[in-house]
């Protein structure tokens, strides 16, 4: 049977020109939005199915307390995934077929844990977060693709422990992240986005590298083909039964020279990394590449 080819990669500019903002940047989505389904999602799955199996103890860990809410999240995209795409994935009671890898799981006893299976079936990391009457922690999570940090340093710690490593997270954003949390209404769904510059277009990257030299290697000349933007389409919503926070995450890594290719995007993006804070410059670790590929992107706003 042919099936109807997926929708394009969405691509998402989350970087703006001028002064710096350290915010949430919530938007309010759909409760369906809560899955993007697009033309990377075969390899990206087959990524995922080999981290589970090879690497599991690096990208999968859950709690005692977080497992209800694992059958939860299972249980929302079981009902979710075949009503916002029927055309690749059926349900049939407890038989949830996927066409675009073949498999098909029953749901009462899918061999797998929900949690694992949920990062079978969407693009999206899980992460679960525990409300407690202090602050959230993070109790569970299916992470293939980290942004550089490693689930096992970070799992059962509360969430401003979690983003300790993060400048200006606690001076800024502690406070407004805990109540947000305390605050979730269930049937709703928030969006944010993040976005970096890196030089190594892997999904699965949990090791964070520092850089406080230029490095003559890249230059403006071919900082377009090595240099990527990576956004993480972050989403949240409550899970009513259980009351933990469902913390999705969609990797998206575009090549430069895709973003630099309209004037305009490039101007915004060499704003955007300019105005960033040193110490965020520092974290996100541009020093490497930032003078090389600023001046490819000054040249590209100017053509």
């Amino acid at each position: 049977m042919s099936l109807p080819p997926l929708p394009a990669q969405t691509v998402h500019l989350p970087f703006e020109a001028g002064p710096h903002r350290m915010a949430m940047g919530l938007i309010a989505q759909p409760p369906d939005a809560l899955v993007e389904l697009d033309d990377q999602y075969r390899p990206e799955l087959a990524e995922r199915r080999h981290l589970l199996e090879h690497q599991r103890a690096e990208v999968f860990a859950c709690l005692p307390e977080a497992e209800a809410a694992s059958a939860e999240v299972l249980a929302r995209l079981a009902d979710l995934l075949p009503v916002r795409f029927p055309d690749w994935f059926h349900r049939n009671g407890a038989r949830l077929e996927n066409l675009l890898t073949g498999e098909t799981w029953n749901l009462s006893d899918p061999g797998l844990h929900p949690l694992d299976l949920a990062g079978r079936l969407a693009q999206e990391d899980w992460c679960l977060l525990q409300l407690t009457p202090e602050t959230p922690v993070l109790a569970a999570a299916n992470l293939c693709f980290p942004s550089r940090w490693k689930l096992w340093d970070k799992i059962g710690h509360p969430l401003a422990v979690v983003h300790g490593p993060v400048p200006l997270y606690a001076e800024k954003l502690a406070r407004p992240v805990d109540r947000f949390m305390a605050q979730v209404k269930p049937g709703k769904l928030v969006q944010r986005l993040n976005w970096g510059l890196i030089d190594d277009p892997a999904l699965f990257q949990p090791i964070r590298r520092l850089r406080d030299e230029a490095d003559a290697a890249f230059t403006p000349d071919n900082v377009a083909g090595r240099i990527y933007l990576r956004v993480e389409r972050q989403t949240l919503s409550l899970l009513p039964a259980s009351n933990f926070v469902l913390f999705g995450i969609r990797v998206h890594v575009y090549p430069l020279s895709r973003i630099a290719a309209a004037p305009e995007l490039a101007g915004r993006l060499a704003s955007a990394v300019r105005e960033l804070p040193a110490e965020l410059q520092r974290y996100k670790a541009l020093a490497g590449y930032r003078d090389a590929a600023l001046a490819y992107l000054d040249r590209q706003a100017a053509a």
